[in-house]
């Protein structure tokens, strides 16, 4: 019978794992498979260490997790040049935007959020490696739902209880209207025409708090592309978003990965955030994802009058 080796991604922490010995032969033992798949959904994260470097092995791995999908935005580079189904391509360029975060120039980054907020159905994960590693900086945070909901303050968290917030593609740093760091500000904007493609689009809409099957309450939203509020788009519902928020990321406790090219790491898309924390300008960083379908079945699109109006 083939094994792998798991241990506690940090013993400090409530979520994540790292698994050793994955191979494409092991990955053919169906017991091997349902250990993974229960890893996952007690952990959250899997850092899959020392595995081969190439895009069969990221499909393979993902498999174990459930049928690949396609990323919904046509426009995102695809890195399948094997045909491979749903690998796209994240990296460095002049296509890229540059922030600056506490003086410090960066690219790729992006703040804590969860993929497709923008869409009604949600990704049940992800999966990334890394080809080009940036020499400085260029992790990626993950951060746990679940420990997040358990330490908010209660009073606040009371807050967010029955509150949707509103997700369209939208990105611009320029049109967040929460969430970014005091010392924020953007250098060279992201070559990007999704805003004024989508601009007509209904806006998806998604709880800010869910339940898990197994009774876990998680905490679960984005300042990235946040519109507003189901039926609010008031500059008092921004604040009470805010509000939220803040209180998240004063209690949240990430673990931020330093990558290798041997590294493959899945994050489950309903319950952790993730963030990409940039590197700096001028320094090469391309990951590769894979994007594992399902969905929770909670979120939904605001409907239109017949007018074609939001109702």
């Amino acid at each position: 019978m083939a094994s792998i080796e798991v241990r506690a991604l940090d013993d400090s922490l409530s979520f994540g794992a790292e698994v050793t010995g994955v191979t494409s032969a092991v990955l053919k033992d169906e017991s091997v498979r349902a250990q993974l798949a229960q890893l996952f959904e007690d952990r959250g994260v899997i850092v899959f260490r020392g595995v081969e470097p190439t895009a069969e092995m990221q499909v393979e791995i993902s498999k174990v997790f459930g049928p690949l999908k396609e990323h919904p935005v046509s426009s995102v580079e695809r890195a399948d040049a094997e045909k491979l189904t749903g690998v796209i391509a994240i990296g460095t360029g002049p296509h890229m935007g540059v922030v600056e975060i506490g003086g410090q120039k960066l690219q790729t980054w992006q703040p804590w959020h969860f993929d497709h907020a923008y869409n009604n159905e949600l990704n049940r994960a992800g999966v990334l490696r890394s080809l080009a590693i940036a020499s400085d900086g260029g992790l990626t945070g993950f951060a746990d739902g679940v420990q997040i909901y358990r330490d908010m303050d209660p009073a606040i968290r009371a807050k967010a209880e029955g509150i949707s917030p509103l997700y369209n593609l939208d990105l611009r740093y320029t049109e967040q209207r929460f969430g970014l760091p005091d010392t924020f500000r953007v250098v060279r904007h992201h070559e990007s025409k999704l805003h004024e493609m989508t601009a007509g689009d209904p806006c998806s809409i998604h709880p800010i708090l869910w339940t898990r099957p197994d009774g876990e309450k998680v905490f679960h939203m984005t300042p990235y592309g946040c519109r507003g509020i189901e039926g609010d788009r008031s500059d008092a519902a921004f604040e009470l978003l805010a509000e939220i928020w803040d209180e998240a990321m004063r209690v949240i406790k990430p673990y931020h990965h330093q990558w290798h090219t041997t590294d493959m790491v899945i994050w489950d898309n309903w319950r952790v955030l993730h963030e990409a924390c940039g590197c700096p300008e001028g320094q090469e960083r391309v990951v590769h994802r894979t994007t594992i379908k399902g969905d929770y079945g909670l979120g939904r699109f605001e409907e239109r009058s017949a007018a074609g109006q939001v109702a």
